[in-house]
């Protein structure tokens, strides 16, 4: 009788080693200081310097891409979510006023396809590299059965450190302080779903075909990774008393932002106050899809938004439209009295 091996039933442990070996130059390009391990270790090391630090407090953070991923697969081009997988964790930290210290990443796949696995890396480093933050280890899974050839999931997992007195929570907003909506550059990981229905399903369109309205191919537009908020956190809150930050993703502003305002404040936005990518015109109108279903599906072309004092406001805008970065005045808060709602379309 044949011996059986653990490569006769789909997963090949010399893949695997190879994998590790080929992604390692990748991952040091990551290291900052406080990095004290490299990856292939049972766990990745950080050592923490809360020098400047007088009660310093870690912020954690996961989440995963979600089903952009199925982008990924029709188009056959994996160097791009990893971006996704970082942004979607980094700036989730990175609104509670922490800095980004270090990443680590679950890839699951049926079979290990390493140049698919490689270029899944390439995208976290370079999120990693935007978020500032050092990739200090993660797992790769074979997983024969479980996932269609070719086809993978991912889950990445962030910790950053922020000084207990400088957590940014929302419990200093309050009525009167102006909304700073920061743009999104597209759809960002959320809400792909909807897209796939009405793209696929009801338009039967191709991946690879031109839309005349986004001026590029639909798979182009829709694989566009999320961008990264980190470093233009890190310099709003250097300069200007930030009060609250609400990062804006699935549920869109309608669900994000009463999460970082206190029980007796609202958000009155303006509608059509700011400029948003053609890609949600393009859905809205396309799918006959209602304006607030998209309003709490998608970021609508506001990625981030900042609350603070209203003498500020204006400053705001302006530094960060020198940082060539799209800024709007999108409202202001109001008392819940006033609004009826903790959000309220004006």
């Amino acid at each position: 009788m044949k011996t059986i091996t653990y490569a006769d039933a789909g997963v090949d442990l010399d893949a695997a080693s190879s994998f590790i070996k080929a992604i390692k130059p990748l991952v040091k390009k990551t290291h900052r200081p406080g990095v004290i391990s490299d990856i292939g270790g049972f766990g990745g090391f950080f050592s923490l310097n809360t020098a400047g630090y007088e009660r310093p407090v870690l912020v954690s953070s996961t989440d995963g891409v979600g089903t952009k991923l199925k982008i990924a697969f029709m188009m056959d081009k994996h160097d791009t979510v990893g971006i996704d997988l970082v942004a979607m964790s980094a700036n989730d930290v990175s609104v509670q006023g922490a800095e980004p210290l270090f990443f680590l990443d679950y890839i699951s796949m049926g079979k290990l396809v390493p140049q698919n696995a490689e270029a899944i890396v390439e995208g976290i480093v370079e999120g990693c590299r935007q978020a500032e933050c050092a990739l200090i280890g993660g797992e790769t899974a074979e997983m024969p059965g479980m996932y269609h050839d070719n086809e993978y999931d991912l889950a990445g997992f962030v910790v950053g450190m922020v000084d207990n007195s400088k957590i940014v929570d929302g419990s200093e907003i309050g009525v009167g302080h102006k909304l700073i909506g920061i743009a999104s550059n597209g759809l960002h990981s959320n809400g792909y779903s909807l897209v796939r229905k009405i793209c696929f399903d009801n338009l039967k369109l191709k991946i690879d075909q031109n839309i005349d309205l986004l001026g590029i191919t639909l798979g182009e537009e829709l694989l566009r990774p999320t961008k990264i908020y980190s470093s233009i956190i890190k310099s709003l809150l250097r300069d200007f008393p930030v009060h609250g930050l609400a990062h804006i993703t699935g549920g869109g502003i309608v669900e994000n932002l009463p999460r970082i305002l206190p029980k007796s404040c609202a958000a009155r936005i303006i509608k059509d106050s700011w400029e948003a990518p053609s890609v949600f015109t393009f859905l809205k109108e396309a799918g006959n899809v209602s304006e607030e279903e998209m309003l709490r599906t998608f970021n609508c072309g506001i990625g981030l938004i900042a609350i603070v004092p209203e003498t500020y406001a204006q400053d705001m805008v302006s530094l960060l439209r020198g940082m060539h970065e799209k800024a709007y005045i999108i409202g202001d808060v109001v008392t819940t009295e006033e609004a009826g709602n903790q959000i309220l379309w004006a």
